[in-house]
């Protein structure tokens, strides 16, 4: 994601309080077709318990202490994502909590931060009653056309309305009235303001303390670009921390409201100095990129570090439904101009999902001779690379609107169809830009031909997520590649493989049409792209049915809770 952080331009006075909002008769929900005990096992099922652990003993008395507040600061994260999905969220799990026989639907609320299944493009499970496209970030009755009129008449509060840190509600003559996060969401925010104070008070490292510092102060006051600045300085440190407001897949509306998480994660020393050297070859990158040169260099900083960490712990918008592999931060665009970004991968839990996951479908729906090719590394690198992408090509843009020039942002341009076409940019570009890597020593050549069939077999991971952005962004992705014949399936074996004579140029072909499309700021463009090659082919569908038995992902359990009790 590439949202820009936004001042506001005044000071709400409007103090709305949640408990009044959606209590008593406002939890009433239909209950009609409910999905069986029977179906919530099978779908629990998809996600294997895996538990996560890492060396405490690599850790200084100082460090476990930092962590210690971390983590509850990263719980408070869990309490507001679960608001920002469905206001209704904490009173529902309640109430399934309080009747002995919703066990199952507790245990999938708890994976899918709610009563709507993540898979099914959001149905619900138990109940019914529909989830907003806006999930808890707008009145629930609201609507695009609504909300566009009121700006349209209001352009005064157009930026505090697209503000990405703010809550979108009804004033007391019910017009629209946007209010900040740090007032919406006040008493959990100082509750994890004090442990990130409590928790730089406790470190050792100065530049972790000043970023845990500037963070506790942006909950408060709703300004999180300096402290994005700061976690750019955080450097090689034992610890790798973020937490805060970011991804905006939540707002299914407009793309516009960030969602809470954190990331609490250990640095391992010898995969990130492995991958650091990647950094170096940035700008031949961006020159690669297959696009006319006037779209290529957009101005961000040069400092692209690499990190790979072991996971200790997540919260709030990352742990939700599929789990995370890696992140790509800050998302600010002037951060990234002035700082540029951060690579952090994820290795034990790329190590679990490779295992668990990518090998059995490889092995169920590939040919046997492209099996070999599926490796470790080159999953691991495609990570990497898609990571990687996030970070090249358009950022910052100018287009025409309502005939006049203006400077936006592609997130801005693209709005809800942003988060699927930025995904696909970032696999395919990724993918594309690896064979330079190769070609300039960035990579070993055994890689080559592995990252192609590595992706083969994580696009049917990946789309088995259902209709979240990445899982659409495969799809797409996928049924491009398939037409320009880069992908090949044997109606006789029922399996796929890798054309190597043509997969390079289909590649490149998509990677061109993506980027452009949000160069453009092609909206109209975009939406037409993702309708043709956005429906699953029944080749596909037969494929997926194949794999009954392999999880989709993973149910992390995070030995650090139970660790931290003695520290």
């Amino acid at each position: 994601m590439n949202p820009n952080t936004r001042t506001m331009f005044r000071t709400l006075t409007l103090i709305v309080s949640l408990a009044a909002l959606w209590s008593g008769a406002a939890l009433a929900l239909k209950t009609n077709k409910p999905v069986s005990d029977s179906e919530l096992k099978k779908r629990l099922a998809n996600f294997t318990p895996t538990t996560l652990d890492f060396d405490h003993k690599k850790l200084t008395k100082a460090q476990r202490q930092v962590v210690k507040h971390l983590v509850k600061a990263a719980q408070i994260m869990d309490q507001l994502f679960l608001i920002q999905s469905h206001p209704k969220n904490p009173a529902l799990r309640k109430k399934l909590a309080a009747d002995p026989k919703l066990k199952a639907q507790l245990a999938y609320f708890d994976v899918m931060f709610g009563v709507w299944d993540r898979r099914e493009h959001n149905q619900p499970f138990w109940g019914g009653e529909m989830k907003p496209k806006g999930a808890g970030y707008y009145p629930a009755d609201m609507t695009k056309e609504e909300f566009n009129a009121f700006l349209k008449k209001n352009p005064d509060k157009a930026r505090a309305f697209k503000n990405y840190f703010t809550v979108i509600r009804r004033g007391k003559d019910k017009g629209l009235v946007a209010i900040p996060y740090s007032t919406f969401y006040a008493d959990l925010l100082k509750k994890a303001a004090a442990e990130l104070r409590a928790a730089a008070k406790a470190s050792d490292d100065k530049r972790l303390a000043r970023y845990l510092e500037s963070r506790a102060a942006a909950f408060l006051s709703n300004n999180y670009r300096p402290s994005d600045m700061d976690w750019m300085e955080l450097g090689d440190g034992r610890l790798e921390v973020v937490i805060g407001p970011y991804e905006v897949y939540e707002d299914e509306l407009f793309g516009y409201k960030a969602a809470f998480t954190a990331f609490l994660c250990m640095r391992n020393d010898k995969y990130s100095e492995r991958l650091q050297k990647i950094t170096a070859f940035k700008a031949q990158m961006e020159d690669a990129l297959p696009i006319p040169a006037e779209y290529r260099r957009f101005k961000r900083g040069a400092k692209v570090p690499i990190t790979v960490v072991d996971e200790i712990f997540t919260a709030g918008d990352t742990k939700a439904g599929i789990q995370t592999l890696a992140f790509n931060l800050p998302n600010d665009e002037v951060v990234r101009k002035k700082k540029g970004y951060k690579l952090v991968l994820l290795k034990n839990v790329a190590e679990a999902k490779f295992k668990k996951i990518l090998i059995p479908i490889a092995k169920r729906l590939m040919d046997a001779d492209q099996i070999k090719l599926v490796t470790f590394d080159a999953f691991f690198t495609n990570t990497l690379m898609h990571e990687s992408a996030h970070g090249l090509g358009p950022g910052v843009i100018e287009m025409l609107e309502e005939g006049k020039k203006v400077t936006t942002t592609v997130n801005k341009a693209l709005k809800e169809l942003y988060s699927t076409i930025e995904e696909a940019k970032a696999d395919i570009t990724g993918l594309h830009l690896s064979e330079l890597l190769v070609k300039l020593g960035g990579l070993p050549k055994a890689l080559s031909k592995q990252v192609f069939a590595s992706y083969l077999a994580g696009f049917f991971r990946s789309v088995r997520f259902g209709g979240e952005a990445h899982g659409r962004a495969n799809l797409i992705s996928f049924n491009y590649l398939v037409e320009k014949g880069g992908i090949i399936y044997n109606p006789k074996s029922k399996k796929f493989r890798i054309d190597f004579s043509k997969i390079r140029d289909a590649v490149r072909s998509l990677s061109h049409d993506l980027l452009m499309f949000e160069a453009r700021g092609d909206y109209e463009g975009t939406k037409a792209f993702i309708a043709k090659y956005g429906k699953m082919s029944q080749n596909m569908r037969d494929g997926i049915k194949r794999l009954k038995g392999i999880p989709v992902d993973l149910r992390p359990r995070y030995t650090v809770v139970q660790k931290m009790k003695s520290w």
